[in-house]
């Protein structure tokens, strides 16, 4: 067997499964696409998920992939032993419905003992301990004799996650050989020891689990495989382990060189130097991929990485920044499998550089506070580092927890971490706070206040929807970037855009950034201090860096739509001075490519004759084809033109005027229709005020006029079928339904006053006398409070002069009314008080006039009660 290097191996995997009918497709980014799951892609299946779910349609049903994968789960192991590491490549071929069991396990067998060359004889596979199928292929199909298939349990030979598909697994293991076993008489495959080396492991998808154990066949199964590159390597070569093979063996010698030291003379030398070799591997493909040293998230994943690798090589003797020039040679071994490393690698080393620029300001100086601290720890007999020292070394000195956690380990120490927590919460909190405050300048401090005061941005986008130009600021939501990659939102500034800004009430444009393998989608587009111009939105696709060439795509419906609307606002502030008079002064506008808003001073509000005129000024002047034209010219030169201008906006010295026809003309700024006839229609939804002596217009233009009608017609269509007429028919419909109504309404409450009569019958005869004042007092059942009123009215006409209390239970609520002639208020009946007492009894409330007053109650048991009160409540009102 010959011993293949990496670049080798990755080669002839993608080769073999491509003669087999597979797509090679590119590793993915190491950041997850539309995958909120996942921080940093781990597994050759991970980019793959939305063709496994279905969400997404493959390019091929045979896909094969050497994926950059990184797994940071062990990170504390790593340098500490040969076995683990955080970046690898997995090696994968998939399949989506296509072929099942029978091909997967042929074509490894055949891809390991053919095209590498692996002795068969020492080769062995596991299955999953129900998998007889894949039992019978390995010894009917492949010949290997039954007691070199190792059957085991789910827990190593069947994958899941959760509800979902899943299934059993098939791994190949590869015997290299006694000088790597633990010797033990019963060593054998699935030994802990090196001997038997995992290689290869097919997943076979075929079930459903719903989350309670229950399994169903999947109607499309899927194949999903993997083989670690490094592994592969490490069998093919026969060598120790990953940091021996060809490509991290010249990286490990380089970081030798640089120590001036010698790999295996010295164990506690070999664990830095392994982590080392490790880290600048993964940091130099996480940043290819666009992820920046930060403190949350990917980013702070590579600021440990980063300064983990920094402080080991200060352990080992290692003067000034060193992991840039080590990046070089990672960049050297995987270029053949990823050329971007090429492209990129001089911005890989500059962000290299300065974080490792940035972590050697503080290290010495943290290292020696951390020194004081472990004294200071020593004295007191402490073995755990407080939180709040934890924190000082973090926030002050760049120490990652990890970092200091992994340093108080190797003197057997540990921190208070829940302490450490709470102080880095109560730091969030004070940064929240401190971003509510304001700037010198009295505005919300922001991210762009760090922005050089002489970057500045040139607009293009009168003429052209489309420019390319370099990107000469990136930032985060937080800070400064040097780059920003897929799922990040961000601000892009570039020298010259054709994307306007929001300014002057038009609203900023939409559209994407892109280079060849990345895209921006551009949410908004806003103008800062100083001329600069922010394209805000998510990067979609790849990643930026400052300095990239991109093109800068506005999106041209919505720009030709913001025009219509933006040139519709100018002729309509002219047909409002025209029809109410040059008194109407704008006080603000709003132009979206849905629609135009247009505030302007008027005392009052229009009638619909003035509403209509204006707006048949507008559309005639529409229909005129009116050229736009602008002029650029001196402010004073302008308004001597007669140009309108916004009362109290500073303008520059050169302005641009916009003339429509001779019908209308303003200083303006913003975008606007080759000429009138463009805008196709225009109409007035709304006319309300919004101040003292300020109006606001609300209308549509173009293709919004006919959505508006075609919703209006839409409108009218269903009241039509809702009243059995035609569309014409509607008003007339309407109008006989009104009548029929009035006269039902009319009727019903004739037949209510008749049943609430019915329901009383005659209680005259529970007439009483209070003090000389007549009381009817009395309850009624399912009267409303109208009812009532109108019973009292025809009972006050019986009694005469007196006081006429009413009380109903109708649905469960209760109901008082009570109504005092003139004669008793003299004596001093007082309705308002009255039902106000009787109120409380029922659980209720209210009041009114001396001479009539209603009240509710919750509590319709109560209301003899009430009822009962009533001449109580009267004798304390009568004068004596």
């Amino acid at each position: 067997m010959r011993a293949y290097g990496v670049n080798e191996l990755r080669k002839m995997f993608l080769e073999f499964f491509e003669s087999k009918g597979h797509l090679a497709m590119k590793s993915f980014s190491l950041i997850p696409h539309n995958d909120k799951s996942l921080l940093i892609i781990n597994s050759g299946m991970a980019p793959l998920k939305p063709y496994f779910t279905g969400a997404e349609k493959p390019p091929r049903t045979r896909v094969t992939t050497c994926q950059k994968c990184i797994r940071t789960g062990d990170i504390e192991n790593v340098g500490k032993t040969a076995r683990h590491g955080t970046f690898f490549e997995m090696l994968g071929n998939f399949s989506f419905g296509d072929y099942f069991k029978h091909e997967a396990i042929a074509w490894s067998w055949e891809f390991l003992t053919q095209v590498v060359g692996l002795d068969p004889e020492r080769l062995y596979p596991s299955i999953y301990e129900n998998d007889d199928e894949a039992f019978e292929i390995w010894n009917k199909e492949i010949g290997i004799a039954p007691e070199r298939i190792f059957r085991f349990g789910k827990e190593d030979n069947f994958w899941e996650h959760g509800a979902g598909p899943c299934g059993p697994c098939s791994e190949i293991y590869y015997d290299r050989g006694e000088k790597y076993g633990c010797g033990k008489p019963g060593c054998t495959v699935g030994c802990d020891c090196d001997r038997y080396m995992e290689v290869w492991n097919n997943v076979f998808t075929q079930f459903d689990n719903d989350g309670e154990g229950n399994y169903t066949a999947l109607k499309q199964k899927n194949i999903d495989t993997g083989m670690g590159l490094e592994r592969l390597a490490v069998v093919v070569q026969d060598v120790d382990s990953i940091f021996d093979v060809d490509t991290l063996q010249a990286l490990r010698n380089k970081v030798c060189e640089f120590a001036k030291v010698e790999y295996k003379s010295d164990e506690a030398k070999d664990v830095s130097i392994r982590l080392i070799t490790d880290h600048i591997r993964s940091a130099t493909f996480m940043i290819s991929d666009g992820i920046m040293p930060t403190n949350e998230g990917r980013g702070y994943v590579l600021r440990r990485l980063i300064r983990r690798a920094a402080r080991h090589g200060r352990l080992l003797g290692i003067e000034g920044s060193f992991l840039g020039k080590l990046s070089e040679t990672v960049i050297e071994g995987s270029k053949d499998g990823y050329p971007e490393l090429e492209e990129k690698k001089e911005f890989i080393f500059k962000v290299l550089a300065k974080e490792e620029e940035k972590f050697n300001k503080t290290i010495d100086q943290g290292l020696n506070i951390l020194a004081g601290m472990e004294a200071n720890m020593q004295e007191k007999g402490e073995k755990v580092l407080s939180g709040t020292n934890a924190f000082v070394l973090y926030d002050t000195y760049g120490f990652p927890l990890d970092l200091t956690k992994e340093i108080l380990e190797e003197k057997g120490c540990t921190i208070d971490e829940k302490a450490f927590q709470e102080a880095m919460e109560e730091q969030r909190t004070k940064a929240r706070n401190a971003r509510e405050t304001t700037n010198y300048m009295g505005a919300d401090a922001t991210v762009y206040d760090e922005i050089d005061p002489s970057v500045t941005t040139e607009f293009v986008g009168y003429d052209s929807l489309v420019g390319q130009s370099q990107i000469t600021v990136l930032t985060t939501d937080k800070e400064l970037a040097d780059a920003v990659s897929d799922g990040e939102h961000a601000t892009i500034f570039v020298e010259k855009t054709p994307f306007y800004a929001t300014m002057g009430g038009q609203e900023g444009d939409t559209g994407v950034i892109c280079t060849e393998d990345a895209e921006f989608v551009v949410e908004d587009t806003i103008k800062l201090l100083g001329g600069k111009v922010g394209h805000v939105g998510r990067v979609t696709k790849g990643m930026f860096k400052v300095g990239d060439t991109v093109t800068l795509k506005v999106a041209e419906a919505a720009r030709a739509n913001t025009c219509k609307n933006h040139s519709a606002t100018h002729l309509l502030q002219k047909a409002l001075k025209t029809v109410l008079g040059n008194h109407v002064e704008q006080k603000g506008s709003l132009v979206t490519p849905d629609r135009l808003r247009f505030d302007f001073a008027h005392f009052e509000a229009m009638t619909p004759e003035e509403i209509a005129s204006v707006e048949a000024l507008v559309n005639k002047e529409i229909q005129e084809n009116l050229p736009v034209v602008t002029q650029i010219m001196n402010i004073e030169e302008a308004k001597k033109t007669g140009a309108m201008a916004l009362f109290g906006e500073k303008y520059s010295e050169n302005v641009r005027v916009v003339s429509m026809g001779d019908f209308s003309k303003e200083l303006c700024g913003g975008t606007h229709v080759a000429n009138t006839g463009v805008i196709s229609a225009f109409k007035i939804v709304s006319e309300a005020g919004i101040a003292a002596g300020v109006r606001r217009i609300e209308a549509l233009t173009g293709e919004g006029v006919f959505a508006y009608y075609r919703d209006v017609e839409a409108r009218l269509a269903q009241a039509a079928a809702m009243l059995k007429s035609g569309t014409h028919e509607v008003c007339d419909k309407i109008a006989h339904l009104q009548a029929e109504i009035k006269t039902l309404q009319s009727e019903n409450e004739s037949l209510k006053s008749k049943l609430a009569q019915g329901a009383l019958g005659n209680v005259m005869d529970k007439v009483t006398e209070v003090k000389g004042v007549k009381l009817l007092a009395t309850s009624v059942e399912d009267v409303d409070m109208n009812g009532l009123r109108e019973l009292g009215d025809q009972l006050k006409e019986k009694l005469g002069d007196g006081v006429i209390v009413l009380a109903s239970n109708n649905g469960g609520k209760v109901c008082l009314m009570a109504m005092v002639t003139d004669g008793a208020q003299k004596k001093g009946a007082h309705a308002g008080n009255l039902v106000k007492g009787m109120a409380q009894i029922v659980g209720g409330g209210g009041g009114g006039r001396p001479n009539m007053a209603q009240a509710g109650g919750k509590n319709p048991a109560r209301i003899p009660e009430a009822i009962q009160a009533a001449a109580g409540i009267l004798e304390n009102q009568i004068k004596a």
